[in-house]
């Protein structure tokens, strides 16, 4: 009766270790992308740099909210608890929007893009 027990105590203290790793991965993820925001990278760039860190899964949204660049990073939790219980971490980091000239990168529907800052 206590096996039983100690097999699920042991399941979820691994399923909140891999959710732990996970949530690092994708805060030091978003910061790399904010770095590379902040040296006027493209959205390419930053996208690649982003999956560098947190692995080819990743998916990430790069917004723009006046003079401030954000990178939003998220991925869901692996392993065999994460693909029964859909758990979604997210990390986001924010810099300023200083490699252009301007006050801030065009923005069409929140999203940063159509201009030759961004490489887009």
């Amino acid at each position: 009766m206590t096996l039983p027990a100690v097999v699920l105590l042991l399941t979820f203290l691994l399923a909140g270790s891999a959710a732990g790793v996970t949530q690092l991965r994708l805060e030091e993820a978003a910061r790399g992308g904010a770095r590379v925001l902040a040296r006027g990278g493209s959205a390419v760039e930053v996208t690649g740099a982003v999956r560098r860190l947190a692995g080819g899964s990743a998916v990430t949204a790069v917004a723009a909210d006046g003079g401030w660049l954000s990178v939003t990073v998220s991925d869901r939790v692996p392993g065999a608890v994460g693909k029964l219980i859909p758990w979604t971490l997210s990390a986001r980091s924010w810099t300023r929007n200083e490699a252009s000239g301007e006050a801030g990168a065009p923005v069409r529907d929140g999203i940063v893009g159509l201009s030759p800052w961004f490489g887009a």
